[in-house]
């Protein structure tokens, strides 16, 4: 006869699969005040896009030595949640006694994360891909054939204005707002972004990788745009066809173009 008391109530816990998104962040210098800086400037560039990441430290370029300890001290005090390195030989090691897990993404999909020329002219201005903290920057395509990326399946509406501070992510689907969306705000999808009223926030479509998707706006005006990734901070006004009218933000040939909706009629 068994004893039943003795085994463990396994309905306590459970392992499920789960894919986990990350960004990257590819070091061209060991130099740590040459990172910071860099760092300092990139997070200042972004606003608020990149914060509460999980992000992966890509070193493999690299055979000078890291100071781990202070380069993720910074990293996490713009609110970046670093969870894993390549890296190679002593900066592996070192990097895996400061808590950090070795991952390969050699068969890991990525996209582009990169700035648009902010000058008021060059809305359809080519993009450079920000794959480094220091050191040169270089275009990169995404490697993930666009066929691969799921299309979005739903669609969240929300039918009020949007404040500041308020952040709506619409996982795996479309977005729509019906209504103003304040500066401060965000609004997030896996797909398409419909805003109906002004758009003076941040909007990032295709958040998981879709290249394919677009943000739409019957006003726009916004603090930051960014589709599968690939970012533009709004510093300078827009060009006069698009600002505070009818307009439509896409991904072509990797570069983000805004465009006057009625050119697509």
């Amino acid at each position: 006869m068994s004893d039943s008391s003795s085994k463990p109530d396994l309905s306590a816990l459970d392992f499920k699969s789960a894919t986990l998104y990350a960004i990257r962040v590819v070091l061209h210098s060991a130099d740590l005040n040459a990172l910071t800086n860099a760092l300092d400037q990139r997070m200042k560039d972004a606003g608020a896009f990149f914060e509460n990441e999980a992000i992966v430290i890509d070193a493999t370029a690299l055979t000078e030595n890291i100071n781990w300890k202070a380069l993720l001290k910074a990293l996490r005090a713009h609110k970046l949640s670093p969870i894993g390195v390549m890296a190679n030989d002593k900066n592996l090691e070192s990097a895996l006694r400061e808590g950090l897990t070795a991952v390969d993404l050699s068969n890991a999909p990525s996209k582009n994360v990169a700035p648009a020329n902010t000058s008021p002219n060059s809305s359809s201005n080519a993009t450079q891909t920000i794959d480094s903290m220091a050191g040169k920057t270089d275009a990169v395509p995404a490697s993930t054939p666009k066929e691969n990326i799921e299309p979005a399946s739903t669609t969240m509406v929300i039918d009020r204005p949007l404040r500041s501070g308020q952040r709506i992510y619409a996982k795996g689907g479309d977005l729509i707002v019906v209504g103003m969306v304040s500066q401060g705000a965000e609004v997030i999808a896996d797909g398409n972004i419909h805003v109906y009223g002004p758009l003076r926030g941040k909007a990032m479509a295709g958040a998981r990788g879709d290249t394919n998707a677009r943000i739409f706006a019957t006003q726009l005006d916004p603090e930051l745009l960014a589709v599968a990734g690939v970012y533009r901070v709004i510093e300078a006004e827009l060009e006069a066809s698009v600002r505070n009218k009818p307009a439509i933000v896409q991904l072509q040939s990797d570069k983000l173009d805004i465009l006057p909706l009625d050119s697509k009629g």
